[in-house]
């Protein structure tokens, strides 16, 4: 039916309003169409009126659009206080208490809505033809705020590349391209393998298999982990070949391996439109152990300076979105460590006052326009009763980030293996892609059944894929460059970006070197050999050397080069009697896809070889480190 609005405008056609609540009703499944004539399934939550029909009177909009079902229930709508999550119903009832109508959307090819999904590639053009569906709509005042986690949060950047009208402001929660080529796709070159087991996982629940279950018995039939044996993937020789739009926006991530015009689309790079980006209030929230920690910082460094556009930061100690949690892998951080109580009631109270500040005028009453950082690190070091690592933690405010008064740190690694002043040699390892460092957490998600996020002590376990000596450290491993300092004399907190800059050479065309930052324990009672906890990782293809839009081959006589590791920045507090230790090697699987040294096109090797890699040390061989003093 087509409806009146007070301002004479013409709604949609919309389905007859539902109940969803006390003084909440619901138009389930209105389906916009987008400007390529695919239609987007949509709900919209409205105030009932006294009649039980929906309240005429326009009001500001939240909008969320999710990979994840509309009418679902998202597994972070939840609080200490209140341990299960919200379904999107009741988040919504909740919302339009409070005075907006809210919209949530299926994105394209997902759940109820049409089209084909093609991992992140439509989400503006889409994003941004909504917007202009809201804004035509009566029910809306013409402020719109979005928010989201995840894909939900890379949604919100990409269709504010593209200025959609009505768009007031945006919670950015863990999310969010920056540029998907060197963080969330990509990173330093190689593929994160979260996408993979993501493409496997959601082709799950994909059209095609909920249409016929002979394909969903055929996927699940898969065993993932025997195919993470069997890399790189190609076409019809995957888990997901059963649904080829699936596997085919997968290997198009895989195999696309410049940096080119595919990833300078809006939906992949928000830094390329950081010049015309909206000036609306912007929260962007992430983690240290959280997969987007560069693209959240990346993001909120290029847009802040405008005083129109007031930005707020807050970066946890979480793995992805477990904002209400306190231990991640084997380590607790302690009670400081959850945003409820600390930054502000829980995550829901602080949207809320964003939202009526900047949707509906009222006061500020949120902790808004600042930089909220937990520093890791500062516990007892003993095993809790529930047998995690006391690691520690507390909360602290900065006027910016990077934190203006950090001061610079350089360790060189050493000979002896030791982290200190420069001194010249060189250190060279045998790579075999057929044997790769096992990946013990970190900066992950997505990853079931094959990896899991968080921190914890560098030891192989077979609870991790890969390990195949169970108690053994993983410094054991004659392709790992351990390099540490003396016990520190005095507690020693990092805080800010973490640099690794390598002079390296190697007899392949082409290899990969990685970094990790490990916080090591002393030998306690509880932990007879210490605890070697990873604080940050990253890795250099070395193909892109010469910058990731052009990819060159290493000479055979081309001798040692100079390569630069970024792993994600941090801020933890190296406890007095810890070591600093800095992990170098040449593989990190299955967080990193495997580099097998032939050279062979992205995601297109058949064979392997082994790499004779060497790290030349002196002055071009140092890891960079800020450092904060009385935080």
């Amino acid at each position: 039916m087509t409806t009146s609005e007070p301002d004479g405008t013409k709604l949609a056609d919309l389905p007859l309003a539902e109940p969803a609540g006390p003084g909440v009703v619901v138009h389930r499944n209105v389906m916009i169409a987008m400007r390529d004539g695919v239609r987007l399934a949509t709900d919209i939550y409205r105030p009932a009126g006294a009649d039980g029909a929906p309240d005429p009177h326009p009001r500001p909009v939240i909008f969320e659009r999710t990979p994840y079902e509309k009418a679902g229930t998202p597994r972070t709508e939840l609080s200490v206080a209140r341990p299960k999550s919200y379904s999107r119903q009741e988040l919504a009832v909740k919302l339009v208490a409070e005075g907006y109508v809210v919209i949530w959307q299926d994105c394209r090819g997902r759940y109820e809505s049409e089209g084909v999904f093609s991992k992140y590639l439509n989400e503006a053009e889409d994003g941004f033809d909504s917007m202009v569906w809201i804004d035509a709509q009566g029910f809306g005042n013409g402020r719109v705020g979005t928010m989201g986690l995840s894909y939900d949060a890379h949604v919100q950047m990409a269709l504010a590349c593209l200025n959609p009208p009505g768009l007031a402001c945006m919670a950015v929660d863990s999310g969010g391209f920056s540029n998907a080529f060197t963080c969330g796709i990509r990173q330093g070159g190689a593929l994160e393998m979260k996408q993979a087991t993501w493409a496997y996982n959601r082709a799950l629940e994909a059209p095609l298999a909920a249409a016929d279950p002979a394909i969903l018995r055929a996927i699940e039939a898969e065993s993932l982990a025997d195919w993470m044996t069997r890399t790189p993937w190609t076409k019809g020789r995957s888990p997901v070949r059963w649904d080829p739009d699936y596997e085919g926006y997968l290997l198009e991530q895989w195999q696309n391996g410049t940096f080119n015009a595919f990833w300078k689309k809006t939906g992949l790079w928000a830094a390329g439109y950081y010049h015309s980006f909206p000036k609306i209030p912007i929260i962007f929230m992430s983690s240290w152990y959280d997969v987007y920690v560069q693209s959240t910082l990346e993001n909120y460094e290029g847009l802040k300076g405008c005083a129109e556009r007031p930005l707020t930061l807050i970066m946890g100690p979480w793995t992805h979105g477990n904002r209400s949690r306190s231990v991640f892998g084997d380590v607790d951080f302690g009670p400081k460590a959850v945003f409820d109580g600390q930054v502000d009631e829980d995550w829901l109270a602080f949207r809320l006052k964003f939202f009526a500040r900047w949707l509906k005028g009222e006061a500020e009453t949120a902790r808004e326009g600042r930089v909220h950082l937990f520093v890791m690190g500062g516990g007892s070091g003993r095993r809790t009763a529930a047998g995690h690592l006391d690691h520690g933690g507390h909360w602290i405010e900065a006027s910016d980030w990077p934190v203006p008064e950090a001061q610079p740190l350089r360790l060189y690694p050493r000979p002896d293996m030791s982290l200190g002043a420069p001194e010249a040699g060189a250190l060279s390892y045998a790579y075999d892609p057929a044997n790769p460092v096992p990946t013990i957490g970190g900066a992950l998600t997505s990853g079931e059944p094959i990896f899991e996020g968080g921190a914890f002590d560098q030891t192989e376990d077979a609870a991790f894929f890969g390990c195949t000596t169970p108690g053994l450290p993983l410094i054991a491993r004659r392709d790992i460059l351990s390099f540490e300092t003396a016990a520190l004399p005095e507690d020693l907190l990092v805080a800010g970006p973490v640099t690794v800059r390598l002079r390296v050479s190697t007899d392949a065309p082409d290899t990969d070197f990685t970094a990790k930052l490990v916080d090591v324990y002393p030998p306690s009672d509880d932990y007879p050999r210490g605890y070697a906890m990873n604080i940050t990782d990253g890795i250099f293809r070395v193909r892109y050397r010469k910058g990731y839009d052009a990819p060159a081959l290493v000479a055979e006589d081309e001798g040692a080069f100079d390569i630069t590791i970024t792993p994600f920045a941090t801020v933890n507090l190296f406890q007095k009697g810890h070591r600093l230790r800095l992990d170098i090697s040449s593989s990190n699987f299955p967080k990193y896809d495997i580099n097998f040294n032939t050279g062979a096109p992205e995601g297109m090797a058949r064979g392997g070889r082994i790499a004779q890699n060497t790290v030349h040390l002196g002055e071009g061989t140092v890891l960079e480190l800020s450092v904060l003093k009385g935080a």
